[in-house]
């Protein structure tokens, strides 16, 4: 197992565990799109290219424009 791939695990799963545990919506979906790229980054180094390209496109990106878009329509107050 590589060290690179074993810090980046676990970052995953602390960066999972703040965008469960926070207050605020905004944050949830920032660290929900560092978890997204993380495993882009797994995925490349297990040697996926293709499986890292689609969870770039879908899973990073499109899946956090559409959070930040409905984020926009929200109230103030259901934000915080």
């Amino acid at each position: 197992m590589n060290v690179f791939s074993l810090i980046t695990g676990v970052a995953i799963v602390v960066l999972a565990l703040v965008a469960i545990e926070a207050r605020r919506l905004i944050t949830s979906v920032i660290m929900l799109s560092a978890v997204g790229l993380l495993s882009v980054v797994l995925f490349v180094i297990m040697k996926a290219p293709d499986v890292a390209i689609t969870e770039a496109s879908v899973g990073a990106g499109l899946t956090t424009a559409i959070f930040l878009l409905s984020l926009r329509k929200l109230k103030r107050d259901d934000i915080e």
